[in-house]
């Protein structure tokens, strides 16, 4: 009895680990879709591959690979957590080439959930399905672009940014808190679709062509949220407005705040490591898409003027006040980015109307995340600049770095 009584259990054992070994992300190209109610589905791409025998995916949108490697199977489900902005992958699978579940979003007092599938193309890839129509024209360039909510009583001033190959389209829509960072779709026929998704921003636009010179009809869905409505024409000379002085008046132009770090350690603007020196004050969250990019471009700046008498310091604004959460979000987000300069942790959250008046009152507002504060050697407020162009943006992103550059060298130069 025991001998069958062991074998029935090795059998058994043998069946569990082959069940567990069956599910597996296998290798190759995928497509996803996040799940709208109106069925204007947000569309994604990722490669599945190994790194050192362990699961690794890299989210694609446009040039940009995002790596996830915090990925979890456990007998029929997976787990894939993303490395920004506090958001994941749970789901079945239904077969090796394909899984079914939602993407979860923790936002402060609740979670954002969208259904979605993805399914393993192969070796073949494609972000939408295309009648392969002709294009109407070739939309290159920019486009003043305008933003509207279904009521047509708020308006967003932007600037799209398309770069068009056939009927293959990249690009962004330049706005006041950055852009839109890398987005990718087609063009077929008179139709335009771009789509855009990296754990924060979850977007899909779609609009007409009428012809090279105009785009109206366009509809613009976010997450779950109400589509909002878009129209641009073309013009080079396309530009956002500058959003003006954002100094109190009246006010000491110098900053004075002190906040705890990730390690829960008490830093001031005013500790000897800044004094003599050029500051850097970046205003971010580790929510924000915007923020890693101009982050990222950072940890260049650091290394590039470290031995020149530049400090960074990084303010964080988290979804909530509890230190311990907002700690794991910012220590996750350093982490990714290899940030080398202090992050803190300020006590009031990013959705707290009075958020400038409590941690910075020398500033009327900070109107977007990132927004970056220079201040010169004797710790007065010289330049504020708000949002920030990502590498999705091509040239102004290029423009953007070659304007910090020159802030930074100016206050470096100035007695």
């Amino acid at each position: 009895m025991k001998q069958i009584v062991l074998a029935l259990t090795l059998v058994m054992s043998g069946l569990y680990i082959q069940a567990q070994q069956k599910n597996s992300l296998s290798a190759g190209q995928w497509h996803g879709e996040l799940e709208r109610a109106d069925g204007n589905n947000i569309v994604f791409n990722f490669e599945m591959n190994n790194k050192d025998h362990k699961p690794i995916l890299y989210i694609r949108n446009a040039e940009e690979r995002l790596a996830v490697d915090d990925i979890a199977v456990v007998h029929d489900s997976v787990f894939i957590r993303l490395p920004f902005f506090d958001s994941q992958f749970r789901a079945v699978f239904i077969n090796d080439n394909q899984i079914k579940g939602v993407w979860i979003k923790r936002l402060a007092d609740r979670n954002l959930v969208m259904p979605f599938t993805a399914v393993n193309t192969g070796t073949k890839t494609y972000r939408f399905k295309t009648l392969d129509k002709k294009p109407a024209a070739d939309i290159t360039g920019r486009w003043a672009t305008s933003f509207f909510n279904a009521e047509h009583t708020r308006t967003t001033e932007a600037v799209g940014i398309f770069n068009q190959e056939g009927s293959t389209l990249k690009g962004s829509f330049l706005n006041p808190f950055g852009d839109y960072r890398y987005l990718e779709g087609v063009v077929d026929g008179d139709s335009l679709k771009l789509s855009g998704f990296d754990g924060g921003y979850a977007l899909l636009f779609t609009a007409k062509i009428d012809d090279a010179k105009k785009i109206s009809g366009g509809k613009f869905f976010s997450g779950v949220g109400a589509p909002r409505i878009w129209e641009a024409r073309k013009n080079a000379a396309a530009q956002l407005a500058g959003n003006g002085s954002l100094l109190k008046q009246g006010v000491s132009p110098k900053l004075d705040f002190t906040f705890k770090d990730v390690d829960g350690n008490f830093v001031s603007i005013n500790d000897d490591r800044f004094k003599n020196k050029v500051i850097i004050v970046q205003i971010l969250g580790s929510w924000c898409p915007n923020c890693m990019d101009e982050t990222a471009f950072m940890t260049e700046v650091r290394e590039k003027y470290k031995s020149k008498g530049v400090a960074i310091v990084g303010l964080a604004y988290e979804r909530t006040t509890d230190f311990t959460r907002s700690q794991q979000s910012v220590r996750n987000f350093m982490k990714r980015l290899k940030v080398e300069y202090p992050v803190l942790i300020t006590p009031v959250a990013v959705s707290d109307p009075q958020r400038a008046e409590k941690t910075l009152p020398q500033l009327e507002k900070i109107p977007a995340f990132p927004t970056t504060i220079f201040t010169d050697r004797k710790g007065e407020i010289q330049t504020i600049h708000t949002g920030f162009n990502g590498p999705g943006t091509g040239a102004d992103y290029e423009k953007q770095k070659k304007e910090y550059y020159e802030i930074i060298d100016r206050l470096l130069a100035a007695q």
